[in-house]
């Protein structure tokens, strides 16, 4: 397959090329320096001694280094009472350029970020189901149109190109109300490897619930707690794990699958939360209702509230229903929930599952507090650009 060129170029003018030390395997402490300063921002030398254990002397070495690499700036100085003005250090912007690819149910996403999580350009795709010749069709044709926003000289700092999506997407089709052998075609198909062939920086895969979940991690403004559970509402309902400050993923990498967490039967018929909590039964409702969906597919969502009520009353019951059992297992101390949503909603959707909390019998448990998230409708696709982010450049413990 022949690979899109992004008239990558080499390091002549002092950037580091892909490949190279700049957007390659960062050491350990040098990971740590650069997750310490994503998630508080700009520090001095001595404060990031002070955070991580390091000596001075081996602090000086890697802030030099990530410097030269183009990875960190300098602040303004800060003057203190005492002795010299601290110069702090922060993550620069232009240190590494990252893609994410969202491949939804209904639409697709491109966008391009750089080092601090700024979303630099965006394209996206709707269609009736996903396929795998129209993904790789929208990467070909879109890829190489948002890196040439950038200069040329930058181009040479793209670390690589995440993928969030659905895993198993077949098995998703009766759901999404298409004949099965539509979706077949992704049976047994790498869309990992695909893409692999056609750049030459490295590409990373992700299910994209618990790839919105890393988002939330690297680029979100939520303060909190190192453990957590994590809910995207989307057009289907996903999780994500947070364990120590990390992002668990599992064996399979599909850990946080809360879609299929059973639900008491109605009439006999099986149910799964998927069934119960999604956008999709929003829609149906306002498809029922209106004659068509197209209210959800403005930014204000101008829906008639006695049909959200209506969506509420179901899905509330239904997440509250597995925080419940996600609890008994592991000692979640907070739950996040987000998702494809407006704010409005979102803020309305945690009162709600807080208060049916504390309607029910914990005995045994200790009750989570239930948070939203702060990313939106952006998580999914930010999660993908934050594969290759935290693969290359975090600390994970």
């Amino acid at each position: 397959m022949t690979k899109i060129d992004l008239q990558l170029l080499d390091s002549s003018d002092g950037f580091e090329t892909a490949g190279s030390n700049q957007s390659g395997m960062r050491d350990r402490n040098e990971r740590l320096v650069l997750s310490i300063l994503r998630r508080q921002g700009a520090l001095p030398k001595a404060e990031i001694a002070r955070k991580t254990g390091l000596s001075a002397q081996t602090v000086s070495v890697i802030m030099r280094a990530l410097e030269r690499d183009g990875l960190l700036q300098k602040g303004k100085k800060q003057r203190g009472k005492v002795g010299q003005p601290s110069v702090p250090m922060g993550l620069a912007p232009e240190g590494a350029f990252f893609l994410g690819l969202k491949v939804g149910r209904r639409s697709v996403e491109l966008i391009l970020v750089n080092f601090t999580g700024e979303e630099l350009a965006h394209k996206e795709q709707s269609y009736s189901y996903p396929t795998p010749e129209m993904i790789l069709e929208f990467v070909k044709e879109t890829a190489q149109e948002l890196c040439q926003t950038l200069a040329p000289l930058l181009r040479a700092r793209i670390a690589g190109l995440g993928i969030a999506t659905p895993f198993f997407l077949w098995e998703w089709a009766t759901t999404i109300g298409i004949d099965a052998d539509a979706m077949a075609g992704w049976k047994g198909f790498d869309l990992s490897a695909e893409l692999d062939a056609l750049f030459d920086f490295p590409v990373f895969l992700g299910n994209d619930a618990s790839s919105a979940c890393g988002a939330e991690l690297v680029f979100g403004t939520t303060e909190t707690p190192p453990d957590f559970l994590y809910i995207y509402v989307g057009y289907f309902v996903g999780g994500g794990v947070v364990l120590n400050g990390a992002l668990y993923t599992g064996r399979s990498g599909n850990a946080g699958a809360i879609g299929t967490f059973p639900l008491s039967s109605l009439g006999g018929a099986p149910r799964q939360l998927v069934d119960a909590a999604s956008m999709i039964g929003l829609e149906r409702r306002l498809k029922a209702a209106a004659g068509d969906v197209r209210a959800m597919q403005r930014p204000d969502w101008q829906i008639d509230a006695a049909i959200v009520q209506d969506w509420l009353a179901e899905a509330v019951p239904a997440l509250t229903h597995m925080i419940v059992g996600a609890i008994s297992i592991i000692d979640f101390p907070a739950i996040l929930i987000d998702g494809n949503m407006p704010e409005s909603l979102r803020e309305t959707l945690v009162a709600r599952v807080t208060q049916e909390l504390d309607s029910l019998p914990l005995s045994g448990l200790h009750r989570p507090r239930v948070m939203p998230g702060s990313l939106g409708p952006r998580a999914r696709p930010l999660g993908a650009a934050s594969l290759p982010l935290s693969n290359r450049f975090m600390f994970e413990t």
